[in-house]
């Protein structure tokens, strides 16, 4: 990959759209579209969109419809990339440090990326064939899981896994995992144990498991909720009492902050709030 340094307005150019390459990475949320379409409609499209020396959009394809759709002006930065499959491991590497993207979900991507690593793993080893056909490396297997794996770095063996959800498990639970209602350590648990039930069990079975895990997440989640309350009562106490209000602390305190005196007056009236609190606990 490298940067040509070519730049076109969209005036002078138009990009090309390759739906394989737009369709790579899982779509933003509405909420996430709707955001960026604001920022742009407010700020500009300032971000170039990557192209790549063909004009087919590497990254950018979100800001490209946005722009398209509102009439928008935009840049286009043109990079050169050895081939597609270069392309798209650099787009998705350039993403990840953007999206919350899921275990699941970069799995989805490396199986989209199968063909191609695959073709070019045979072209590798034709070119060690060629040059040393004697050679034990020229003999070496392709492992189709670990240069997946590796494509989207997540390990071999939760790559395995994906791919075997992908083909085995029930649509519903699929569809649990796209949401990130299931993890796809608890999407395997619940595929081996619906492969002990009968064919026409599975489907009402998945559903009801799924049920379960949600019911598990709301407890474990309100678990952490209280724990993080209790947390916050006892920090508060904890830090009030190793202060010692003598003149001397209380200078270096206005002067380490730098406090004004209305600022002065809200703390000191947050601190009567918070002796209430604890005057309620106490009397509780």
């Amino acid at each position: 990959m490298k940067n040509t340094k070519t730049e076109y307005t969209s005036d002078q150019r138009t990009p090309v759209v390759l739906p394989e390459m737009e369709q790579l990475l899982p779509p933003l949320s509405a909420e996430q579209f709707s955001l960026l379409e604001r920022d742009i409609q407010e700020s500009g499209c300032y971000a170039p969109v990557i192209v790549n020396e063909k004009l087919v959009i590497v990254d950018g394809h979100n800001r490209f419809r946005i722009c398209e759709k509102h009439g928008l002006p935009f840049r286009m930065l043109v990079f050169s990339f050895a081939d597609l499959l270069e392309a798209k491991q650099w787009a998705l590497e350039t993403q990840r440090g953007r999206r919350n993207l899921s275990l699941w979900e970069l799995g989805q991507i490396a199986l989209k990326l199968k063909p191609e690593l695959e073709t070019a793993a045979k072209a590798r080893q034709g070119r060690r064939t060629d040059l040393s056909v004697n050679s034990p490396k020229s003999h070496t297997p392709f492992d189709t899981r670990k240069e997946m794996a590796q494509a989207v770095g997540i390990g071999e063996q939760a790559m395995g896994r994906i791919a075997r959800l992908s083909e085995d498990a029930p649509q519903a639970l699929k569809d649990a995992l796209e949401r990130k209602e299931v993890s796809v350590n608890r999407g395997w648990k619940i595929l081996k144990a619906l492969q002990q039930l009968p064919e026409e069990e599975r489907e009402n079975a998945v559903t009801e498991m799924i049920a379960a895990v949600r019911e598990i997440d709301r407890i474990d989640a309100e678990a952490d909720r209280r724990e993080k309350i209790a947390s916050l009562f006892c920090k508060a106490y904890e830090r009030a009492v190793l202060l010692t209000p003598t003149s001397d602390n209380i200078r270096c305190w206005v002067k380490g902050t730098r406090m004004r005196p209305e600022e002065i007056e809200d703390t000191i009236k947050e601190s009567y709030e918070l002796a209430q609190v604890f005057h309620t606990i106490g009397t509780s």
